[in-house]
């Protein structure tokens, strides 16, 4: 839900506060990217959005409201995943649009000694886990 009193809703259009465009795609990807993670059970822990495509906003989020994303791959070949999203107020599609993410092994992404592909990994897991609504 956006929370009114989100500071950047004071100079995002301050007597028409809504949710910036950049957010609702940042959210699309957050979305993607779990999906993304859980597909490939956490092998390549680090994803990047590469490309954006056909993005469409059609409604606006103002406070009070909430944005459910949801992600759906429909092509993907080694590291590069193709995948649609939208972001719905209720039965509206406030934003629509194809999100290109490429995934990463951890160590050819960072030479030097830092937390192990393995620690992450589990770390990853666990944050997934909490962001899962209890049924």
């Amino acid at each position: 839900m956006l929370r009114p009193d989100e500071n950047y809703l004071d100079d995002h259009f301050p007597r028409f506060p809504v949710m910036p465009g950049v957010l609702m795609l940042e959210a699309m990807f957050q979305a993607g990217m779990w999906l993304v993670l859980e597909t490939e059970e956490y092998q390549r822990p680090f994803v990047a959005l590469k490309e954006v495509r056909n993005i469409r906003y059609t409604d606006f989020v103002t406070p009070n409201q909430t944005l459910t994303v949801t992600a759906e791959i429909f092509a993907s070949n080694d590291h590069l995943y193709k995948l649609k999203a939208e972001g719905r107020i209720g039965d509206s599609v406030a934003v629509s649009g194809r999100l290109f993410l490429e995934t990463t092994p951890l160590v050819d992404q960072w030479s030097t000694q830092g937390p192990s592909e393995g620690y992450v990994q589990n770390h990853l897991k666990e944050l997934y886990r909490e962001l899962q609504p209890e049924t």
